[in-house]
């Protein structure tokens, strides 16, 4: 049995991935802070077993919970720090960024992602696993009020180069999925149309062939 842990797995770009990998025969522990939602999600996967974990990955006792799933399972092979914030609708310029709200957006999308990934590590070392956080092309350009949530994925980008150079048996990707349509891409635009995003859906079959695939570590865009 192949398994994946797969954080915002409730909706966009994790509930599509958790399809595709579902589908592909994995099993997948899902996470979401929305317990209903995620519940419906997971009972609509094919093929199993799948386990759902509500809470939110901030928390370390709710980390402890998923990847205590994952071994119940037989181990981990797959973890997918897909689970972000952007921390203010609409965004704020950097400067006007509450430190509060700044400090949210680190600790979800940076010391979570990184504190889940140590958790999971023994089980993904043993079976030479992957780890896959999904990072954004704010990470690397300069936009405008984007400060908070891009410097969050810069520095994602760069733990993860890290820890493929500490964890030689575990293979480490960032990856950046592009512009979705999203809730959250259409919280960071309040009443814009963004139709003209793709789905989540048209972007997961290129995230599971990168996981099926023999790439090396690294940054990839997807």
């Amino acid at each position: 049995m192949t398994v994946a842990v797969v954080t915002g797995a409730s909706q966009g770009l994790g509930l599509a991935l958790a399809h595709h990998l579902a589908a592909a025969g994995w099993s997948v522990v899902a996470d979401a802070r929305d317990h209903a939602r995620l519940a419906a999600a997971v009972d609509a996967l094919p093929g199993g077993p799948h386990v759902a974990v509500p809470g939110d990955v901030t928390d370390s006792w709710h980390r402890g919970a998923l990847a205590a799933a994952a071994a119940d399972l037989g181990g981990a092979d797959l973890l997918v720090n897909n689970a972000s914030t952007l921390g203010a609708s609409p965004l704020p310029r950097l400067a006007e960024l509450d430190p509060s709200t700044y400090a949210r957006i680190l600790e979800v999308n940076v010391v979570a992602p990184v504190a889940l990934a140590g958790l999971l590590l023994p089980q993904l070392r043993e079976r030479g696993g992957r780890i896959v956080n999904i990072t954004s092309d704010a990470s690397v350009e300069p936009y405008e009020n984007w400060g908070g949530y891009g410097s969050s994925k810069a520095a994602l980008d760069h733990a993860s180069r890290v820890l493929a150079a500490e964890e030689p048996a575990v293979r480490v990707y960032a990856v950046d999925p592009g512009d979705l349509r999203t809730a959250m891409h259409q919280a960071a635009f309040p009443g814009e149309d963004i139709s003209d995003r793709p789905e989540p859906e048209a972007v997961a079959p290129r995230l599971l062939s990168l996981v099926l695939g023999d790439a090396a570590s690294g940054r990839h865009v997807a």
